[in-house]
């Protein structure tokens, strides 16, 4: 009975306090990085400026006024937004014909696929480099839509290739003895039953496509630089203007912060589903 109590009273009490220190220790660095984008670059690195000093807005204003925050910041929603949409449109079609029309090579494929993420980006960047500004694509919106499509698109296809799976077989064959063509299944059966699974897919891949830094900002100089490009501009010989620098990253962070806030609810239900039969 005492061993029952003490379990009790720590799933009561103890859980919970585990889960607020787990909690803050992941805010942390984002709670400090917003506090030190509102010093300057000398108060930042003076330890009595540590916790107290006088706010200043000059990061900010900086920031929109002088380094073009704006145009990058569209680039970093244009790009995000149409490699989404395209490896999407790409991978609910490959996910579906290996969720309900399996072959033997089906496991290897998806293995294959995801193995592909294991190779080093640095390894291939002289001839991704090489061969972007031969064909006149270096620094495009379309070169780095094709590029984040490309590097998402194995964990798309293997999300999404579990949610239908969670799908009965016999529904999508009763679509099919009722006339339904493949565009009719996804469309009216397939995507209604899954859309979970398939918008959370979709958050994920935005949020990776947003925080995509290696190759926005090697692939790319000003015309399609995105909010990577912009963060990694401040620094320079001298060292790195941490004021600038947190101010930058503070608004590079927000926009995808308030975005999973707001869509934490359908993220989890997506991420969980069918976890219970």
């Amino acid at each position: 009975m005492a061993i029952v109590a003490k379990t009790s009273r720590f799933g009561k009490y103890g859980r919970p306090t585990l889960a607020w220190v787990v909690g803050l220790l992941f805010f942390f660095p984002i709670f400090w990085m917003v506090l030190t984008s509102f010093k300057t670059d000398a108060d930042a690195v003076k330890p009595e400026h540590l916790i107290f000093f006088k706010p200043t807005f000059d990061n900010y204003i900086n920031m929109t006024e002088n380094y073009d925050y704006w145009r990058f910041a569209k680039n970093s929603v244009i790009t995000a937004v149409m490699a989404t949409v395209f490896t999407l449109f790409v991978g609910i079609p490959c996910a579906y014909a290996m969720a309900f029309n399996p072959s033997r090579a089906t496991k290897d494929v998806l293995m294959w696929m995801l193995s592909t993420k294991m190779l080093p980006a640095a390894a291939v960047l002289y001839p991704m480099t090489f061969i972007t500004k031969t064909a006149g694509l270096f620094d495009t919106h379309f070169l780095i839509i094709l590029v984040l499509s490309l590097i998402n698109m194995p964990i798309v296809i293997w999300m999404l290739f579990t949610y239908f799976k969670e799908i009965p077989k016999d529904i999508i064959e009763a679509g099919q003895m009722d006339g339904a063509n493949t565009w009719g299944e996804i469309k009216e059966i397939l995507i209604p039953l899954a859309w979970g699974g398939i918008a959370s897919t979709a958050l994920l891949c935005f949020i990776f496509c947003w925080n995509e830094a290696y190759w926005t900002v090697r692939l790319t100089t000003t015309d399609a630089a995105t909010l990577s490009k912009l963060i990694e501009g401040n620094r320079a010989p001298e060292g790195l203007f941490f004021g600038r620098l947190s101010a930058v990253s503070a608004a590079a962070v927000g926009p995808i912060v308030v975005l999973g806030w707001f869509c934490q609810k359908q993220l989890v239900q997506g991420l969980t589903f069918g976890a219970v039969k």
